[in-house]
């Protein structure tokens, strides 16, 4: 079988989309180097360049999607830096689009199957940063008076509101919400419905970007 072809210097990323793809079709225990390298094209020594075992390809996979999503957000900051409301609505809404526009990606980034953690430092570096982001969005939304819950640890609060964020991307993903709705309910209205319980002013998809 021919090789597929890769940019030069571009071997880490074939690798983690190839790593995203055995999982996705196999999971944890499907995924090896030696299957990454087949499917990336590239010789079974390869991915040694790059990547010590499998949990370090597990870990890299998840490490990028928790950047594509922190660099999002500063991108959002950077264009919103007077409006709080709209950093807290767009960023919600990136991070939506992520889950549903690479669902396999997404799921694998909060999948839990990095053994250790913290022998993986750039996984930690921007879980953190984006936990630490939205606190910063909570903490400036309330101090504008847009969103309610000033009587709560705002770090409770973001883990609260990522987890209703989480959990409707999730439901989205796997097909769980009940049908007609899926059907009749643009995302962008879904995700507005899940928000306004928190934010004090009317929400319009306008909003969103």
């Amino acid at each position: 079988m021919p090789r597929k072809t890769y940019h030069h210097g571009d071997l880490k990323n074939a690798l983690i989309q190839a790593g995203i793809e055995i999982l996705a079709e196999e999971g944890v225990s499907g995924l090896s180097l030696r299957k990454a390298a087949r499917k990336a094209g590239v010789s079974h020594a390869a991915p040694y360049a790059h990547f010590a075992d499998k949990q370090n390809l597990i870990a890299a996979i998840a490490s990028d999607g928790h950047k594509k999503i922190f660099e999002q957000f500063e991108a959002i900051r950077a264009r919103h830096a007077d409006d709080p409301l709209r950093q807290f609505l767009i960023g919600a809404w990136a991070y939506m689009q992520f889950g549903l526009e690479s669902p396999d990606h997404y799921k694998i980034t909060f999948s839990g199957a990095i053994q250790d953690e913290h022998s993986h430092p750039e996984f930690l570096e921007y879980s953190q940063r984006n936990m630490q982001a939205l606190r910063n969005i909570i903490e400036r939304c309330r101090s504008a008076g847009v969103l309610s819950g000033e009587d709560v640890n705002s770090e409770l609060q973001a883990v609260s509101i990522w987890g209703l964020l989480h959990g409707l991307v999730l439901l989205m993903i796997q097909g769980q919400l009940p049908s007609r709705l899926m059907q009749t309910t643009p995302a962008k209205d879904m995700l507005i419905a899940a928000l306004q319980q928190f934010v004090r002013v009317p929400i319009h998809k306008k909003m969103l970007g």
